[in-house]
């Protein structure tokens, strides 16, 4: 387990696609509008059905598997994603990273935003309407 959670965002931004071909294309249908991170931070956020979280052994981390392919997920982005079960907000997901990393920086509700609107934009979340 992670002693202190990564804050830096390219940290969190640095997922691999692995055999991930046309993605975005492929799943276009199945997400919630995307507002280029306009949402404000008090909606749920779930995690696109059409994506599968969990860890590979093989892989050494945590994934998001989809139809096509997976996305191998940096230790950061995995306890973002592990929160984000359709019942907490952005502010609740923050709220829990606090508590489970107290030694995480200043800047973490910042970085926890910008890794939030990239996996939107990926369609890998959706938020309520």
């Amino acid at each position: 387990m992670m002693s202190n959670l990564q804050s830096q965002t390219e940290h969190h931004l640095d997922a691999d696609r692995v055999d991930a071909d046309n993605v975005d294309d492929n799943i276009e249908n199945s997400s919630s509008h995307n507002n280029e991170g306009g949402r404000t931070r008090d909606k749920i956020a779930s995690l696109n059905p059409l994506f599968r979280m969990q860890y590979e052994k093989a892989q050494g981390c945590y994934v998001l598997l989809f139809p096509e392919g997976m996305i191998k997920l940096n230790p950061s982005a995995a306890e973002i994603l592990k929160r984000v079960d359709g019942s907490n907000t952005e502010n609740a997901i923050c709220a829990e990273l606090r508590q489970a990393f107290p030694d995480a920086p200043d800047d973490l509700e910042e970085d926890v935003h910008a890794f939030l609107v990239h996996a939107e934009q990926k369609k890998w979340v959706r938020y309520d309407e």
